[in-house]
């Protein structure tokens, strides 16, 4: 998943930003409720993650506004706040979850599998597609009951094409699923990777349409 983490403490924002990239996400950070508009409306996010208290107003306003604009992003909130009513005001205001500080980040990371697992219309915590199975939670793959190791970015790829079976997944899209805003995408980078995947899962799993993109073939 690609996650916008929109937290002013360095200390915490270094801290989601290590946990989250180990359990195989892409990271993109910003301090301030006015970077973080910018950036939810330049790039598409798998979920959100925001504080309350940021340096240029409330974290909830941020909320209210992405919902305002039409952004469906599954978001959760960050808070120190334990009043059940501050929990309340932020889900109705639209945050999808909410986390009381301080938390444990396997719990934080899980909730937003769930999150995103919901927003795109499963209930099962794996994807299942012909003899592929493969567990969100823990990267594992498996094909025909034996398991397959990827790279981090090997898996990034494969998720986001197996989210959408069937569907085209363009170039560009995957680029701005597996890689953050800071880091250097080579040319044939996802050539390279699809490439590799093909040779672990076989080279039918993973269509090529010529000019367009790739898409997972529905088994």
């Amino acid at each position: 998943m690609r996650i916008l983490v929109v937290e002013d403490d360095e200390v915490l924002r270094e801290g989601l930003d290590a946990g989250l990239s180990l359990e195989g996400h892409t990271v993109d950070l910003v301090e301030t409720c006015m970077d973080a508009r910018e950036a939810a409306a330049s790039y598409s996010y798998d979920a959100l993650v925001v504080d309350i208290g940021l340096p240029d107003g409330s974290g909830l306003d941020l909320v209210h506004d992405l919902r305002r604009s039409g952004n469906t992003t599954p978001i959760l909130v960050l808070t120190a706040r334990t009043m059940a009513e501050d929990r309340i005001e932020g889900l109705d205001r639209g945050a999808d979850d909410y986390l009381g500080k301080p938390f444990d980040l396997g719990e934080l990371a899980a909730r937003l599998r769930a999150l995103v697992r919901r927003a795109n219309g499963r209930t099962e915590p794996s994807v299942t597609i012909g003899p592929l199975a493969i567990t969100l939670a823990t990267r594992q793959v498996t094909l025909k009951g034996q398991e397959v190791e990827l790279s981090r970015r090997e898996f990034a790829v494969l998720e986001v094409l197996v989210r959408h079976p069937g569907h085209v997944i363009s170039r560009s899209q995957i680029e701005e699923a597996i890689y953050g805003w800071q880091e250097e995408v080579g040319s044939n980078a996802v050539e390279v990777h699809i490439h590799k995947l093909r040779g672990k899962l076989g080279t039918n799993f993973i269509e090529t349409v010529r000019g367009v993109g790739y898409r997972v073939r529905e088994q």
